[in-house]
């Protein structure tokens, strides 16, 4: 069942317009918008190192060893898919111009972090996810809660038979597995997408796009024998669909769905379909900020570290209006995300 919610009434029509004013006022004269170029210095050098130390490891180890002994090279697909989800999650802030000072910029870091290091669409994943922040959670409006191998509303999953029909009322059940193949559907869609793009940003983003799959595949399969690099590769991949889907997945599935006739303003559009996950700086650190993902939703320029430090304020905020602010513990936030999922799919209250 779609779960619509109606934002708790404050006044009139004008005063619910102005009620996220003086909360962006705070929040800017605070001082926290100001880039946080020492973090982002730092996680991006770490990042490529780390990436480099992983690629040597594979070599030394590809190149050092005899038969079995290259088998040894698939547990660093582990700290791979780590550091892949890490650039995700850096591509992620400098398409919301987090990260430099000017929008070329943070287009040139997306394109290096994404294309050339993910294998992964800026400009398609950019322009996606601008329609999701301007209307979270909305069918028709959000392409992230649009039909797809998973489907959030009951008329979607009416609509399934055969073998889809199947998969979708079986869906929380499948969802983790099917995690694993995310990383390699978004680098699929990176490349259907070309042809939506402008002529250069095509030829520029296709150009790094090939040349990303052209040096994974000749690392692989250079510095591995074939068996143990098709194994790599499938590992590596498989993490880290897994572990980006994991990151994303808690932060609305589960949560309120505007309906047709609902017409929410910027603080209750983007609050009330929003969940924060708290567990302290592993959680951070594992979902790359986004478990703030209201104060994320209400400032996307925000820069990550200070998602964090403008917390309260929003929770102060909030608690005034009388306005829910839905946080939860990590296993919580699948329980719910996926108790949606089967709702949607089984049409069962969970």
């Amino acid at each position: 069942m779609t779960q619509t919610l109606t934002a708790p009434a404050t006044g009139s029509d004008t005063t619910r317009g102005s009620d996220f004013t003086p909360l962006a006022r705070r929040v800017r004269e605070s001082g926290l918008m100001e880039r946080a170029t020492a973090h982002y210095t730092r996680s991006i050098t770490l990042n490529v190192l780390g990436t480099a130390a992983v690629w040597a490891g594979v070599a030394a180890i590809g190149t050092g060893a005899a038969g079995i002994g290259a088998w040894w090279a698939l547990p660093l697909a582990l700290p791979a898919a780590l550091l892949s989800t890490r650039t995700g999650f850096l591509g992620h802030d400098a398409g919301h111009k987090q990260i430099a000072g000017s929008a070329k910029a943070n287009r040139r870091l997306g394109l290096l972090l994404g294309n050339a290091m993910l294998g992964l669409s800026h400009g398609w994943w950019n322009a996606k996810h601008n329609q999701h922040h301007a209307n979270p959670n909305h069918t028709g409006k959000d392409p992230d809660v649009g039909a797809g191998a998973l489907v959030f509303t009951e008329e979607d999953a009416r609509a399934r038979t055969g073998l889809t029909g199947w998969i979708t009322r079986h869906q929380a059940w499948l969802f983790f597995p099917m995690l694993t193949l995310e990383g390699l559907a978004l680098k699929l869609s990176s490349f259907q997408d070309l042809k939506n793009r402008p002529a250069k940003e095509r030829r520029i983003e296709g150009a790094l796009l090939v040349l990303h799959l052209l040096a994974y595949l000749t690392l692989a399969f250079t510095l591995l024998p074939v068996p143990v690099a098709l194994a790599f590769i499938a590992l590596h991949q498989g993490l880290f669909g897994l572990h980006l889907g994991c990151a994303f997945a808690p932060n609305h599935k589960g949560m309120p769905m505007p309906g047709p006739d609902d017409d929410w303003d910027h603080l209750r559009k983007q609050v009330l379909t929003s969940r924060n996950v708290r567990g302290g700086p592993v959680v951070d650190w594992m979902l790359g900020g986004l478990n703030y993902q209201i104060e994320h939703h209400l400032f996307p320029g925000l820069p990550r570290p200070a998602l964090k430090k403008i917390r309260p304020m929003v929770q102060e905020h909030c608690a005034a209006l009388g306005l829910p602010y839905t946080e939860t513990g990590v296993i919580d936030s699948y329980r719910q995300a996926l108790a949606h999922l089967d709702h949607v799919g089984t049409g069962v209250v969970g």
